[in-house]
């Protein structure tokens, strides 16, 4: 077929062109030599992501719209601009069938880089976690009014592995706005210094924030061989596990709000040698129990396990509101010493070191930035691959940033390629 031009020659998009080569991508497959369609490279799936994400294409049928009409960037990404480019299906493939495992084989390494290289030193780490919702109907406030819109047992047909979460919003410093939502939940160990991710999981959005912590510290630590001083999260991680493994295996401190729901109920107060309810009735000693390695010593209403107490009170004289509907009060003293008490929450020292913590929020913010906030799949390993794609591309500016001489642009993910990246001449 005569051509006006020879389309190989055309010179590849000046702000890709150095910053693909630093990105190490999956192992291609062998060509098939048999019927069917001929492949891709894997690595140019990737890379065509990768360039989705700093673009921000909400869409895969925008991308593969881009990679049809923009042949100048084929070269940089790749792929032939002599053959056809993927379609929405192979880049659809892709996050569906890529294990999530070999993405983030390509994202330690260039986490390792930053640190080997001296451009980031992680030395206070912030562990916190942004729900992303699904394109599911159920999302979607315009579809009508439904009262099983929310229902955590009936699974959206749209994206059955889409679970349900809530987002919090603070309108204003002294009130909260909480919404649900359907999809998943990204956690993440970022470095508060530098607002760079160390390492992320995305889980469906009912997945606790708890369970993720220690193992995500844990991973950080060992892939990148880090000493942090501190580390840092919001209440949702006040854990006594959680406080105990920074303590005490990672040495550092930790700088975790308090939960208040992990304190005591003051329906009981401690008179001598007595435990008093709300009605100044001394409560009846049950014994200890054991929860999560944690011994309480057990207080119960005397209405209920009391016969001299029933029969002097035909209802409880404080009218507390478990009296008819439950077994009344219960006391429980914690016995077994709690780490929390070598938290100073209230010093000057946790104040200046907690407000670090809204590094996490700024990484999360340009994350979203790169499409990741409105994901254009569904299925968990979908999204999975997704915001692990987002991250990948972020740590991606900051190495090609710092190695082109750009050391105070590591977090310009919107505008350094246009504006900053240029070939070296």
């Amino acid at each position: 077929m005569a051509t006006l031009f020879d389309a190989r020659s055309l010179p590849p998009l000046a702000r890709y062109e150095r910053l693909f080569p630093s990105l190490s991508g999956p192992p291609t497959p062998p060509s098939r030599s048999g019927p069917g369609r001929p492949g891709f490279s894997r690595n140019a799936l990737l890379r065509a992501h990768v360039c989705r994400a700093l673009r921000r294409i909400p869409r895969l049928t925008d991308l593969a719209f881009e990679l049809t009409h923009n042949v100048s960037i084929l070269a940089p990404l790749g792929l032939d601009p002599l053959r056809s480019t993927p379609g929405v299906q192979r880049l659809s493939a892709f996050l569906h069938d890529t294990p999530n495992a070999v993405l983030q084989d390509i994202h330690h390494p260039l986490v390792r880089r930053l640190i080997e290289r001296g451009a980031i030193q992680p030395g206070v780490l912030v562990i916190d976690s942004c729900p992303i919702p699904v394109a599911v109907r159920q999302n979607n406030l315009k579809t009508g009014p439904r009262a099983n819109r929310f229902d955590k047992t009936q699974p959206p047909k749209g994206d059955p592995d889409a679970g349900l979460g809530v987002r919090i919003h603070y309108p204003s410093p002294t009130s909260k706005k909480i919404t649900y939502l359907r999809g998943c939940r990204n956690h993440a160990v970022s470095d508060a210094e530098s607002e760079t991710s160390l390492t992320e999981i995305p889980l469906p959005a009912n997945a606790s924030e708890v369970p993720q912590a220690i193992p995500l510290l844990r991973a950080a630590v060992t892939a990148y061989h880090l000493t942090p001083s501190a580390v840092l999260g919001d209440a949702e991680y006040d854990a006594e596990d959680i406080l105990r493994f920074v303590v005490e295996e990672l040495h550092a401190k930790p700088y975790i709000a308090a939960n208040p729901r992990n304190k005591q109920t003051g329906h009981f107060r401690q008179a001598q040698d007595h435990i008093l309810c709300l009605a100044d009735l001394p409560m009846r000693h049950k014994g200890r129990m054991t929860s999560q390695g944690i011994t309480y010593i057990q207080y119960v209403c005397p209405l209920h396990y009391s016969l001299e107490q029933r029969q002097r009170h035909l209802f409880c004289p404080a009218q507390h509101p478990q009296c008819l509907s439950q077994k009344g009060g219960n006391a429980l003293l914690r016995q077994t010493p709690t780490i929390r008490t070598q938290i100073a929450c209230g010093s000057e020292d946790f104040r200046l070191h907690y407000h670090q913590r809204t590094a996490a929020e700024r990484v999360f913010s340009r994350l979203l930035a790169l499409a990741m906030q409105e994901p254009a799949v569904t299925g968990l390993q979908a999204m999975k691959n997704y915001c692990t794609i987002a991250h990948i591309a972020a740590c991606l500016v900051a190495v090609v940033a710092h190695e082109e001489g750009h050391a105070d642009k590591l977090r310009f993910v919107r505008s350094f390629v246009p504006n900053f990246l240029t070939p070296k001449k």
